[in-house]
Protein backbone atom coordinates (compact mmCIF):
# COMPACT_ATOMS: atom_id res chain seq x y z
CA UNK A 1 0.00 0.00 0.00
CA UNK A 2 1.01 2.90 -0.88
CA UNK A 3 0.00 6.67 0.90
CA UNK A 4 0.78 10.20 -0.15
CA UNK A 5 0.16 13.87 1.35
CA UNK A 6 -2.50 15.71 -0.18
CA UNK A 7 -3.16 19.15 0.86
CA UNK A 8 -3.50 18.39 5.00
CA UNK A 9 -4.61 15.13 4.49
CA UNK A 10 -2.69 11.42 4.21
CA UNK A 11 -4.53 9.52 1.83
CA UNK A 12 -3.20 5.81 1.35
CA UNK A 13 -4.17 3.97 -1.83
CA UNK A 14 -3.99 -0.23 -2.69
CA UNK A 15 -2.75 -1.69 -6.70
CA UNK A 16 -4.51 -5.09 -7.75
CA UNK A 17 -4.12 -6.68 -11.06
CA UNK A 18 -2.36 -5.06 -14.14
CA UNK A 19 -3.60 -3.58 -17.59
CA UNK A 20 -4.83 -0.08 -18.45
CA UNK A 21 -5.47 1.75 -15.10
CA UNK A 22 -9.16 1.51 -13.31
CA UNK A 23 -9.55 3.79 -9.96
CA UNK A 24 -12.56 3.09 -7.76
CA UNK A 25 -13.92 5.97 -5.83
CA UNK A 26 -15.72 4.37 -2.32
CA UNK A 27 -18.52 6.29 -1.25
CA UNK A 28 -19.42 7.32 2.02
CA UNK A 29 -18.21 4.45 4.87
CA UNK A 30 -14.86 3.04 5.99
CA UNK A 31 -13.22 3.52 2.92
CA UNK A 32 -11.79 1.17 -0.22
CA UNK A 33 -12.97 -1.79 1.62
CA UNK A 34 -16.58 -1.80 -0.43
CA UNK A 35 -14.82 -2.69 -3.47
CA UNK A 36 -13.09 -5.86 -2.71
CA UNK A 37 -16.10 -8.48 -3.72
CA UNK A 38 -15.66 -7.12 -6.78
CA UNK A 39 -12.04 -6.86 -7.48
CA UNK A 40 -11.42 -10.05 -9.25
CA UNK A 41 -14.21 -9.07 -11.88
CA UNK A 42 -11.68 -6.19 -13.10
CA UNK A 43 -7.93 -7.36 -11.64
CA UNK A 44 -7.71 -9.92 -14.95
CA UNK A 45 -7.22 -6.93 -17.37
CA UNK A 46 -6.91 -4.19 -15.12
CA UNK A 47 -4.51 -2.35 -12.64
CA UNK A 48 -7.27 -1.63 -10.26
CA UNK A 49 -6.36 1.51 -7.72
CA UNK A 50 -8.29 1.89 -4.64
CA UNK A 51 -8.08 5.08 -2.77
CA UNK A 52 -8.93 5.66 0.62
CA UNK A 53 -10.07 9.23 1.17
CA UNK A 54 -10.43 11.99 3.74
CA UNK A 55 -13.39 10.67 6.08
CA UNK A 56 -12.20 6.96 5.63
CA UNK A 57 -11.33 4.65 8.39
CA UNK A 58 -8.01 4.38 6.91
CA UNK A 59 -7.26 8.16 5.87
CA UNK A 60 -5.87 10.59 8.38
CA UNK A 61 -5.85 14.57 8.07
CA UNK A 62 -6.78 17.61 10.52
CA UNK A 63 -10.47 16.71 10.65
CA UNK A 64 -11.93 19.90 9.17
CA UNK A 65 -15.20 20.10 7.71
CA UNK A 66 -14.63 18.43 3.91
CA UNK A 67 -15.51 19.85 0.74
CA UNK A 68 -15.99 18.08 -2.81
CA UNK A 69 -12.90 19.70 -3.94
CA UNK A 70 -10.47 18.19 -1.80
CA UNK A 71 -12.04 14.49 -1.91
CA UNK A 72 -11.62 15.36 -5.78
CA UNK A 73 -7.82 16.37 -5.71
CA UNK A 74 -7.21 13.44 -3.70
CA UNK A 75 -8.62 11.23 -6.47
CA UNK A 76 -6.29 13.17 -8.99
CA UNK A 77 -3.84 13.22 -7.14
CA UNK A 78 -3.48 9.37 -6.38
CA UNK A 79 -3.51 8.97 -10.25
CA UNK A 80 -0.80 11.23 -10.60
CA UNK A 81 1.30 9.58 -8.10
CA UNK A 82 0.66 5.49 -9.17
CA UNK A 83 1.51 6.93 -13.24
CA UNK A 84 -1.77 5.67 -13.83
CA UNK A 85 -3.09 8.86 -16.10
CA UNK A 86 -5.17 8.78 -17.84
CA UNK A 87 -7.53 6.66 -15.96
CA UNK A 88 -10.98 5.20 -15.85
CA UNK A 89 -12.73 6.40 -13.19
CA UNK A 90 -15.67 4.73 -11.31
CA UNK A 91 -17.44 6.55 -8.02
CA UNK A 92 -20.04 5.21 -5.81
CA UNK A 93 -22.64 7.65 -3.93
CA UNK A 94 -20.34 10.30 -2.76
CA UNK A 95 -17.81 8.63 -5.01
CA UNK A 96 -20.11 9.86 -7.60
CA UNK A 97 -19.46 13.48 -7.68
CA UNK A 98 -16.13 13.36 -6.15
CA UNK A 99 -14.99 11.36 -9.45
CA UNK A 100 -17.00 13.82 -11.51
CA UNK A 101 -15.14 16.29 -9.81
CA UNK A 102 -11.77 14.57 -10.77
CA UNK A 103 -12.44 14.73 -14.11
CA UNK A 104 -13.78 18.42 -14.30
CA UNK A 105 -10.76 19.80 -12.31
CA UNK A 106 -8.16 17.14 -14.30
CA UNK A 107 -9.25 16.08 -17.61
CA UNK A 108 -6.27 15.19 -18.75
CA UNK A 109 -6.34 12.08 -15.60
CA UNK A 110 -9.36 11.08 -16.50
CA UNK A 111 -10.02 8.90 -19.36
CA UNK A 112 -13.71 7.84 -19.02
CA UNK A 113 -15.80 8.18 -16.33
CA UNK A 114 -18.40 6.36 -14.63
CA UNK A 115 -20.69 7.70 -11.51
CA UNK A 116 -22.85 5.44 -10.08
CA UNK A 117 -25.69 6.60 -7.58
CA UNK A 118 -25.03 9.74 -7.49
CA UNK A 119 -26.21 13.47 -6.85
CA UNK A 120 -25.22 17.12 -8.22
CA UNK A 121 -26.33 19.24 -5.59
CA UNK A 122 -27.78 19.15 -1.42
CA UNK A 123 -31.12 20.54 -3.14
CA UNK A 124 -33.79 17.33 -2.70
CA UNK A 125 -35.29 17.57 0.70
CA UNK A 126 -35.64 14.15 0.77
CA UNK A 127 -31.57 13.43 0.59
CA UNK A 128 -31.16 16.42 2.85
CA UNK A 129 -33.67 15.10 5.30
CA UNK A 130 -32.41 11.68 4.95
CA UNK A 131 -28.57 12.31 5.41
CA UNK A 132 -29.44 14.74 8.74
CA UNK A 133 -32.00 11.47 10.01
CA UNK A 134 -28.88 9.27 9.74
CA UNK A 135 -26.57 11.51 11.84
CA UNK A 136 -29.19 12.18 14.67
CA UNK A 137 -28.47 8.41 15.13
CA UNK A 138 -24.88 8.85 15.72
CA UNK A 139 -25.09 8.56 19.13
CA UNK A 140 -27.22 4.85 18.99
CA UNK A 141 -24.07 2.98 17.01
CA UNK A 142 -26.66 -0.06 16.43
CA UNK A 143 -29.49 2.15 15.13
CA UNK A 144 -27.07 4.19 12.74
CA UNK A 145 -26.05 0.86 10.96
CA UNK A 146 -29.71 -0.83 10.94
CA UNK A 147 -30.54 2.80 9.53
CA UNK A 148 -27.71 2.42 6.74
CA UNK A 149 -28.53 -1.29 5.57
CA UNK A 150 -32.43 -0.79 5.89
CA UNK A 151 -31.95 2.07 3.15
CA UNK A 152 -29.06 0.85 1.09
CA UNK A 153 -30.78 -2.05 -0.02
CA UNK A 154 -34.17 -3.18 -1.46
CA UNK A 155 -36.93 -4.88 0.17
CA UNK A 156 -36.48 -8.14 -2.46
CA UNK A 157 -32.66 -7.53 -1.90
CA UNK A 158 -32.73 -7.59 1.83
CA UNK A 159 -35.17 -10.76 1.60
CA UNK A 160 -33.07 -12.82 -0.35
CA UNK A 161 -30.12 -12.17 1.98
CA UNK A 162 -32.36 -13.18 5.02
CA UNK A 163 -32.66 -12.62 8.87
CA UNK A 164 -28.68 -13.66 9.75
CA UNK A 165 -26.74 -12.22 7.03
CA UNK A 166 -28.81 -8.79 7.54
CA UNK A 167 -27.95 -8.34 10.90
CA UNK A 168 -24.17 -8.44 10.22
CA UNK A 169 -24.52 -5.46 7.97
CA UNK A 170 -25.42 -3.56 10.45
CA UNK A 171 -21.90 -3.56 11.55
CA UNK A 172 -20.15 -2.39 8.53
CA UNK A 173 -21.44 1.45 8.88
CA UNK A 174 -20.23 2.69 12.18
CA UNK A 175 -20.81 6.35 13.29
CA UNK A 176 -17.12 7.27 13.10
CA UNK A 177 -16.58 10.46 12.84
CA UNK A 178 -15.02 10.73 9.34
CA UNK A 179 -18.04 8.80 8.32
CA UNK A 180 -19.73 11.98 9.52
CA UNK A 181 -17.97 14.30 8.11
CA UNK A 182 -18.66 12.92 4.77
CA UNK A 183 -22.70 12.42 5.52
CA UNK A 184 -22.43 16.24 6.60
CA UNK A 185 -20.77 16.81 2.90
CA UNK A 186 -23.61 15.19 1.20
CA UNK A 187 -26.05 18.04 2.73
CA UNK A 188 -23.75 20.48 1.72
CA UNK A 189 -22.27 19.37 -1.66
CA UNK A 190 -23.02 21.48 -5.25
CA UNK A 191 -21.07 20.15 -8.32
CA UNK A 192 -23.52 22.09 -10.73
CA UNK A 193 -20.87 24.65 -11.98
CA UNK A 194 -18.03 21.66 -12.48
CA UNK A 195 -20.08 19.63 -14.69
CA UNK A 196 -19.63 21.69 -18.07
CA UNK A 197 -15.99 20.93 -17.80
CA UNK A 198 -16.62 17.10 -18.16
CA UNK A 199 -14.25 16.68 -21.74
CA UNK A 200 -14.71 12.10 -20.65
CA UNK A 201 -16.82 10.14 -21.67
CA UNK A 202 -19.51 9.69 -19.62
CA UNK A 203 -21.73 6.77 -18.56
CA UNK A 204 -24.29 7.44 -15.54
CA UNK A 205 -25.49 4.15 -13.74
CA UNK A 206 -28.94 4.87 -11.61
CA UNK A 207 -30.59 2.36 -9.32
CA UNK A 208 -34.68 2.73 -9.83
CA UNK A 209 -35.40 1.44 -6.11
CA UNK A 210 -32.47 3.95 -4.18
CA UNK A 211 -34.11 4.99 -0.75
CA UNK A 212 -30.69 7.00 -0.03
CA UNK A 213 -30.41 9.40 -3.13
CA UNK A 214 -33.20 8.55 -4.94
CA UNK A 215 -32.95 7.90 -8.61
CA UNK A 216 -34.13 11.44 -9.78
CA UNK A 217 -30.60 12.23 -8.09
CA UNK A 218 -28.92 9.74 -10.77
CA UNK A 219 -31.00 10.96 -13.85
CA UNK A 220 -30.17 14.71 -12.72
CA UNK A 221 -26.45 13.75 -13.01
CA UNK A 222 -26.67 12.53 -16.46
CA UNK A 223 -28.76 15.25 -17.93
CA UNK A 224 -26.05 17.80 -16.40
CA UNK A 225 -23.45 16.20 -18.10
CA UNK A 226 -23.06 16.78 -22.22
CA UNK A 227 -23.00 14.00 -24.34
CA UNK A 228 -23.10 11.26 -20.61
CA UNK A 229 -24.92 7.92 -21.64
CA UNK A 230 -27.50 6.71 -19.21
CA UNK A 231 -28.41 3.52 -17.49
CA UNK A 232 -30.53 2.02 -14.78
CA UNK A 233 -30.22 -0.69 -12.28
CA UNK A 234 -33.73 -2.14 -10.61
CA UNK A 235 -31.74 -1.91 -7.44
CA UNK A 236 -31.36 -0.81 -4.18
CA UNK A 237 -28.47 2.12 -3.55
CA UNK A 238 -25.85 -0.67 -3.71
CA UNK A 239 -26.60 -1.77 -6.83
CA UNK A 240 -23.14 -3.23 -7.13
CA UNK A 241 -23.97 -5.58 -4.77
CA UNK A 242 -27.48 -6.38 -5.26
CA UNK A 243 -27.19 -6.95 -9.01
CA UNK A 244 -23.33 -7.59 -9.51
CA UNK A 245 -22.91 -9.34 -12.79
CA UNK A 246 -25.37 -6.56 -14.50
CA UNK A 247 -23.29 -3.87 -13.24
CA UNK A 248 -19.85 -5.63 -14.12
CA UNK A 249 -21.18 -6.12 -17.51
CA UNK A 250 -22.35 -2.23 -17.84
CA UNK A 251 -19.09 -0.59 -16.80
CA UNK A 252 -16.90 -3.29 -18.57
CA UNK A 253 -18.74 -3.05 -21.89
CA UNK A 254 -18.08 0.83 -21.93
CA UNK A 255 -14.59 0.85 -20.51
CA UNK A 256 -13.43 -1.43 -22.97
CA UNK A 257 -14.99 0.68 -26.24
CA UNK A 258 -12.05 1.59 -28.44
Amino acid sequence: MATLTVGNARVPYRTEGSGPALVLVHGAGPGSVMWDGLLDRFTGHRTVILPDLSGSVPAEDDGAPLAIETLAAQVDAVIEDAAAGPADVVGFSLGAPTAAAAAALRPDLVRRLVPVAGLTHAGDEYVRQHMTAWLALAGVPDGFGRFATLTAYSRAFLNQLGHDAVEEAHAFMRPTEGLLRQLDLVRRLDIRGLLPRITAPTLVIGATRDQTIPVENHRELFAAIAGSEYAELDTGHVAMLERPDEFVKLVRDFLDRP
